[in-house]
């Protein structure tokens, strides 16, 4: 698209198709995340905690990840709108995860790979978090935001206003 063709679009206050076409998709960032920290744990590996806390504590947390997950795809579903951010959106959801977070979803990869950190008991795992929480906050969420608000400013704008972000 031109820049032209965007100045146009902007002017005149269309609505984009979805809200995450962009190159930084939010799986592939925190799968990047996790694979650069376990290649930085096989080369020089720090340790976290304790053999015996890191795995109870680490399965825990997988385990809420995968099940706030499954509760927010399912939720997206039965409201009849998409799971990916590269499919429009139908419908702002406030049920189920989405009651007290507007990203569960954001929230269950970060609270994966923070899970995965304390399982292998890899500071680099955490330490990779950082970036991806970062990538998500100031680029990716806030992208999906102006979406949102452009395409359902009567029913996301109050919600935004009552709901976290992320908890």
């Amino acid at each position: 698209m031109a820049s032209d063709d965007r100045n146009d679009k902007a002017e005149t206050g269309m609505v984009p198709e979805v809200a995450n076409l962009g190159i930084l998709r939010p799986p592939l960032i925190y799968l990047g995340a996790i694979a650069l920290g376990l290649l930085l744990h096989s080369v020089w590996s720090v340790r976290l905690v304790s053999r015996a806390v890191s795995v109870p504590l680490g399965g825990t947390t997988v385990l809420v990840a995968v099940a706030l997950f499954l509760a927010a795809v399912r939720t997206l579903r039965t409201a009849g709108t998409p799971v990916p951010g590269n499919r429009p959106t139908t419908t702002i959801v406030r049920t189920g995860p989405y009651r007290y977070s507007r990203n569960p979803i954001y929230l269950s990869f970060s609270l994966l790979q923070l899970g995965v950190a304390f399982w292998v008991d890899s500071l680099w795992l955490l330490v990779t978090l950082i970036p991806a929480v970062a990538l998500m906050s100031f680029v990716v969420i806030p992208r999906e935001e102006r979406y949102l608000e452009t395409r359902f400013p009567s029913d996301y704008l109050p919600y935004k206003a009552s709901v976290r972000r992320w908890l």
